[in-house]
């Protein structure tokens, strides 16, 4: 039932594609909506903000529920002699050491207490179940910065990973775009061929007619027929152009694909290049990204340091216990609450955070060339798709004028030989001419959008 259902809805979405012109906005869409790397990137945002979050919860207390049982069998009587401390106490107080010190009245009640005690004492002693649980606090006051480093580079982890995202949008549209404007091509191609056919098929007609009436050799015939068997070929070889065309951009933009999409049998249009042109290279996600990668290798450093610098924590606990009886009496029963300040201060590691410190100080300056190189490669890049968008511009001007000349010399060498005053092989030249100007016209226009979207992408335009 489920292969049935998924294929009426791929037939449903098959008509539908084939009813409708897809527009490159739409094809962009789909694509992001379907690309892998694109959700994967999106992944790598989401687990970076929720680092964030956990970073910043480190600020606030940590409480934590610790719990303690244990069950012992010892019980046993414990004894105590006492007969040293009776004598000890009469003695002194009597001739000793507190004689003439404490008022006779305590003196003589101190010698009653002596000697009413026992020369032994027998405490009975039971542990049984012992048991406690306590809830603890652990609020950090000051730990050298170490927080406060790991919460600015999970902030600027979140900028990088948004900035990846940029990134992996403008490679999607890149190759979208490039997709759908080799449909485009194929179609036009496809267009121009079947142009030049009904030229040939045209001729073939008058000369036919010709030979007829005696005007024209068979040989002439024999020449226009072969110019149609090629360009036969050549529509059959532009017709899997389009359906390999098509097969691509259904892929890319996440369809089955035999859909049968359509799109639009012109390039979208593109903005004034001269306004375009410029040299700024910092609103690419990429420069970007190399930006926060720098600052991150600021902040590790800072985190480096604070292992060397003392660390301050609150503790608090309240809790309860209960367990060890003594003399039938609980040793352990009821709740206690307690707090105090934890302080630890680094002495001495033998330099072992000390060459952290340094290897963190390398990592940084590492980054900050790294940022350098690729940044003069970038500008690069931008000057390399300036110049092919200015040569793109005026390869289509070149390409408008040449057609616009090879279709006047066409009519002019038709006129020409209709009257006989030209052989049918200038005339077929002339029109193989004009077949290939319109051709170089259709890849001029091909070259110029994708230029001018490699352009966008140079400079950090194609996504905001």
């Amino acid at each position: 039932m489920k292969k049935i259902i998924a294929t009426i809805c791929s037939c449903l979405w098959v008509f539908s594609a084939s009813a409708q012109t897809l527009t490159i906005d739409k094809c962009r869409e789909m694509a992001l909506q379907y690309n892998k790397d694109k959700k994967s990137a999106a992944l790598l945002t989401e687990q970076a903000e929720h680092t964030m979050k956990s970073t910043k919860a480190m600020f606030l207390p940590d409480f934590s529920l610790v719990g303690f049982g244990l069950y012992d069998t010892d019980k046993r009587p414990m004894g105590f002699n006492l007969s040293g401390l009776k004598e000890g106490l009469t003695s002194a107080v009597t001739g000793g050491v507190m004689a003439g010190v404490v008022p006779p009245q305590m003196g003589q009640w101190l010698g009653q207490v002596g000697a009413q005690l026992p020369d032994e004492a027998q405490i009975d002693y039971k542990a049984g179940f012992v048991y406690s649980g306590n809830l603890v606090m652990k609020q950090p006051l000051y730990m050298g910065g170490k927080i406060r480093a790991g919460y600015e580079m999970s902030k600027t982890a979140v900028l990088l990973a948004q900035q990846n995202e940029r990134k992996t949008d403008a490679e999607v549209i890149m190759m979208v775009d490039e997709a759908y404007a080799n449909c485009v091509k194929a179609n036009e191609l496809k267009a121009v061929a079947e142009k030049y056919k009904a030229l040939l098929l045209e001729l073939e007609k008058n000369v036919q007619s010709a030979i007829k009436h005696g005007m024209k050799l068979k040989n002439d015939e024999a020449k226009v027929q072969v110019k149609i068997n090629e360009v036969e070929l050549q529509i059959r070889r532009a017709e899997n152009a389009q359906r390999l065309a098509a097969m691509n951009l259904c892929h890319i933009i996440g369809q089955p694909l035999h859909s049968g999409v359509s799109v639009s049998s012109e390039y979208p249009v593109v903005n004034d290049v001269q306004v375009l042109l410029t040299n700024d290279i910092t609103e690419r996600p990429e420069y970007a990204m190399l930006d926060y990668q720098a600052q991150i290798a600021a902040q590790r450093v800072r985190m480096a340091k604070s292992e060397m610098l003392p660390q301050v924590a609150l503790l608090a606990k309240y809790g309860y216990a209960h367990g060890v009886e003594i003399a039938d009496n609980m040793l352990l029963d009821g709740a206690t609450f307690a707090a105090g300040v934890t302080v630890n201060i680094p002495l001495y590691h033998f330099g072992e955070r000390t060459h952290k410190v340094k290897a963190a100080k390398a990592k940084q300056e590492q980054a900050e060339l790294e940022r350098q190189n690729k940044a003069e490669l970038m500008q690069l890049e931008l000057s390399r798709a300036a110049n092919n968008l200015d040569e793109a511009r005026l390869e289509v001007e070149l390409s408008t004028r040449s057609l616009a000349t090879a279709e006047e010399s066409m009519q002019l060498s038709g006129q020409r030989y209709k009257a006989g005053e030209e052989p049918l092989s200038d005339y077929l030249e002339t029109q193989a001419l004009w077949q290939k100007a319109y051709q170089t016209q259709v890849d001029a226009h091909f070259q110029l959008y994708l230029s001018s979207v490699a352009y966008l992408k140079a400079c950090g335009q194609l996504v905001k």
